[in-house]
């Protein structure tokens, strides 16, 4: 049963990509400097409901929240991704950061756990 769960999260997962590959190819070339960062609803399914969100490196971030919790709203999960890219940034520009490795950030952990908290 738990090999299943895992199976049908991943498959969510991947499902979720194809469609923030299918938006970020949808938008012109003209637009690409100015198209919105966050992607919005992605996946909605039963159980769960995934959002995405796409840096200006090409950096896919998403989120996913079970679909009986009502309390988050589209501007709560703009901001979660926001702050998400803004200390991902914090990240990547540190300079004893190797790109590839591992992030393994205290403030980084710090603000994920906090917005899982939120979520919860």
């Amino acid at each position: 049963m738990h090999i299943k769960f895992k199976n049908y999260k991943l498959k969510l997962l991947h499902t979720s990509l194809d469609v923030v590959e299918e938006k970020i190819s949808g938008v012109g070339k003209a637009l690409a400097d100015q198209r919105e960062l966050y992607l919005g609803l992605l996946y909605p399914t039963e159980d769960y409901k995934v959002y995405g969100y796409v840096t200006n490196s090409k950096v896919k971030f998403v989120i996913v929240v079970d679909s009986s919790n009502t309390s988050l709203r589209d501007n709560e999960i703009r901001s979660m991704f926001r702050k998400l890219h803004n200390s991902f940034t914090d990240v990547m520009c540190n300079p004893f950061y190797n790109p590839g490795d591992p992030i393994q950030s205290k403030a980084f952990d710090s603000i994920v756990s906090t917005m899982m908290v939120q979520a919860c």
